[in-house]
């Protein structure tokens, strides 16, 4: 067992807790709490495989049988429906690839929600259908959480991904310690449906520097710039961002791998429009974003990777935007720490 399994520190509230991985189970929550994971896909897989890693027993559900098999050879349990792993589960967690998925596995699990069960759903969803689906299972007796997770699949991997959390207090205190191993920094951003509002800001974020970073780099290389010293100049610059230090790099390189796929940004620039819709808020630059990974699946299709969306520009004007030196995809560096709640700043009224 590894040094980091043995002493995992979480933050519970105002308190400090000390979990010996040896009874990770018994302490989590302060129960016996049995964990299911359905969906083992790029996030899901690195999620799970956090909590296997830090000795949580983890029943576990996919589609690709292939994808179960590996995580049983870590050390789960394999499931053999939805229904049966809430049945036999205190928590049931979700990351599953669109709103539709979600609401197929939750219809298998809802007969088996009792008092004391825990949806977490660490899907990128709408936050409305969270809210109709967690509804559901409060009408059982249970408890629904959004928890989105970002800051890239690599730290995913190693348990150092941000997760936003929407739920009530006492529900967020119960499942904060399985968060703090899955990742380094959790917000509790306030009811049900709020974590999956941030969540599609944050992505619109990205997606917009994607685009911008992808536009850079082809003006760069047209205008006949060395593209490491271009790199480095935008990383020091006030024009940097995490987008730019991280799938800039795989840009450059020409893998393009960055475990996200074109459809997977369609879907969450879509969520984040029907946000600004419901909020009437009309917005300029999210439909043109639309508009371009619309033309990024028609020419390339829905799996292709989404930084492949300067494909565009270098089909466009023949330029081809790589350089020697770039990794072909992130790893996290950082060793895995302690995960904890982060606090929101008390600031002054205006």
């Amino acid at each position: 067992m590894s040094q980091q399994a043995i002493a995992k520190v979480v933050y519970v509230g105002d308190q400090r807790a000390l979990l010996d991985q040896q009874g990770t189970n018994e302490q989590l929550g302060g129960m016996d709490m049995q964990v299911g994971f359905i969906g083992l896909g790029n996030v899901g897989g690195k999620l799970s495989g956090s909590l296997l890693r830090n000795d949580v027993a983890l029943t576990v559900l996919d589609l690709n049988p292939e994808l179960v098999a590996g995580k049983v050879t870590e050390g789960a349990t394999a499931a053999s429906d939805a229904a049966t792993l809430m049945r036999d589960c205190d928590v049931v967690i979700t990351c599953l690839p669109n709103p539709a998925a979600s609401d197929a596995v939750m219809q298998q699990m809802l007969p088996e929600i009792r008092d004391g069960k825990i949806w977490m759903e660490m899907s990128t969803t709408d936050a409305d259908e969270v809210r109709r689906l967690g509804g559901l299972v409060a009408a059982r007796g249970g408890a629904a959480v959004d928890c989105p997770v970002s800051g890239g699949c690599h730290r995913a991997d190693t348990g150092n991904i941000s997760i936003f959390a929407g739920c009530d207090r006492a529900v967020f205190e119960r499942i904060l310690p399985l968060l703090c191993i899955m990742g380094r920094r959790i917000l509790h951003t306030g009811e049900l449906g709020s974590a999956s509002v941030l969540k599609v800001i944050t992505n619109y974020l990205a997606t917009a520097n994607l685009v911008s970073c992808a536009e850079a780099l082809t003006v760069a290389k047209g205008a006949g710039m060395d593209l490491n010293v271009t790199y480095e100049a935008i990383k020091m610059s006030s024009g940097t961002s995490f987008v730019h230090e991280t799938e800039s790099q795989v840009i450059l390189n020409g893998s393009r791998d960055i475990s996200f796929t074109m459809d997977l940004v369609a879907k969450d620039i879509g969520l984040f429009q029907d946000v600004a819709d419901r909020a009437n808020v009309a917005l300029d630059l999210n439909p043109l974003l639309i508009d371009i990974f619309a033309d990024g699946i028609a020419r390339y299709g829905p799996r292709e990777l989404s930084p492949n969306i300067i494909r565009r520009l270098e089909d466009s004007t023949g330029l081809d935007v790589q350089a020697s030196g770039f990794p072909a995809e992130m790893t996290d560096d950082e060793p895995e720490v302690a995960g904890r709640e982060v606090n929101v700043a008390l600031r002054s009224p205006l």
